[in-house]
């Protein structure tokens, strides 16, 4: 079933893959930003540079009211005011958090988050009003932005709503060469996010774009 998928803090390299890969998959993806005519250019650029009409782009506000899917995509420095500013416009939507608690300073570095994670952050915020699920952190933007490349990396999921889960699940599915793997509980996603700090590291000094693969699974 396709989804129309926001991308909240979008036009950085993160949303702009992720949008890309959905595009392809024939989702509808909408480039957020602070700054509307920012992300109505950022998604004019994509749309032109895959040769679609289904990405676009506009204010964080306008892609969250369009979209039953949204991913935040933010420094997390601007997570919880992005949430806070957001919070009215999210209720009833799948709510996909992919930020990381990490600045660069002479290479990647942890921030720690009071609530354990970022995506367990997400949900005190939001309380009961939207599921919120942990997904897609690990995986390279360079490799999202090259439609020919395969990702070659497991996409590892977290969340307390069983539905909601499965719709990213499958969503992660839909990209060339990963796979959404049910990775439990999202208190679990503190660990999640940590891989990310590590990845961030292992690519620095191998200059390469690794990624997860989780071993013994059969499917």
């Amino acid at each position: 079933m396709p989804h129309t998928i926001a991308l909240i803090g979008g036009t950085g390299p993160e949303g702009r893959g992720l949008a890309t890969r959905f595009a392809i998959a024939g989702h509808r993806v909408i480039l957020g930003s602070r700054d509307a005519a920012r992300g109505e250019e950022a998604g004019r650029e994509l749309a032109v540079s895959l040769s679609r009409t289904n990405v676009d782009g506009g204010g964080n506000d306008h892609a969250t009211a369009e979209a039953d899917i949204v991913i935040l995509v933010v420094p997390y420095a601007a997570h919880r005011a992005t949430l806070e500013g957001l919070k009215p416009a999210l209720a009833g939507k799948i709510v996909v958090d992919a930020v990381v608690p990490m600045v660069f300073d002479r290479g990647p570095r942890p921030v720690e988050v009071p609530a354990g994670s970022v995506a367990e952050e997400a949900a005190e915020i939001l309380g009961d009003i939207a599921p919120v699920i942990g997904a897609f952190h690990n995986l390279s933007a360079e490799v999202l932005l090259d439609p020919a490349a395969r990702v070659d990396a497991d996409v590892l999921v977290t969340g307390g709503d069983a539905e909601a889960k499965q719709t990213v699940i499958a969503l992660a599915n839909e990209i060339a060469g990963a796979r959404g793997v049910d990775a439990g509980p999202l208190r679990f996603s503190r660990f999640v996010e940590g891989i990310t700090l590590l990845l961030a590291g292992i690519n620095g000094r191998y200059k390469t774009h690794s990624g997860v693969r989780i071993a013994g699974l059969d499917h």
